[in-house]
């Protein structure tokens, strides 16, 4: 997830490291900080593997800063990562939220539809935090007022993402 952020960002603007970094934290750094020995070291294999480019340019009043920007090969990169996520990248809340920051790169809206098909069929699976003798245990069969908040919370939140999936889809599909 964080190549494909990095990527991400730097599709929209020439960044440099620090700048990149703040951009990676807003999105999902309160869940999953990014650290510099996660983030250096990725830009540094971007960087040998052709996908990003970068210079140095006079920082405002301090050290020159290593300023980044994606090449075409880094742009072929993140538009294959946002045609083909991993299943890990459409089941887990936070990842799919990093895909869904940097969808509109794609240019063609039908890969983009079925990306968030993927997601709303994955949302339409019966699921829970909890489950009893293999079966999901909703908000109103346990007694447990802690768990009742965590479920009703998750439904809620479901039924408000598989709308807004559905609507999202059909918009793709009649702009196609």
């Amino acid at each position: 997830m964080l190549e494909l952020s990095i990527l991400g960002f730097l599709a929209e603007e020439p960044l440099h490291g620090y700048e990149l970094k703040e951009r990676i934290k807003a999105l999902s750094g309160h869940v999953r900080p990014v650290s510099d020995g996660a983030l250096y070291p990725a830009l540094t294999r971007l960087v040998t593997a052709g996908k990003l480019d970068q210079h140095t340019e006079p920082g405002a009043s301090a050290a020159p800063r290593r300023m980044l920007s994606l090449t075409d090969k880094g742009r072929e990169d993140l538009l294959q990562r946002l045609r083909h996520p991993k299943q890990a990248e459409i089941t887990d809340h936070v990842r799919f939220n990093t895909v869904l920051a940097f969808l509109r790169h794609l240019p063609d809206r039908q890969e983009q539809a079925a990306v968030l098909r993927r997601r709303l069929e994955f949302l339409q699976t019966a699921s829970s935090f909890f489950y009893d003798d293999g079966k999901p245990v909703r908000a109103e069969e346990t007694d447990d007022l802690f768990r009742q908040g965590m479920l009703r919370v998750a439904r809620a939140t479901g039924a408000a993402e598989r709308a807004w999936l559905r609507e999202a889809i059909d918009l793709l599909d009649q702009g196609s």
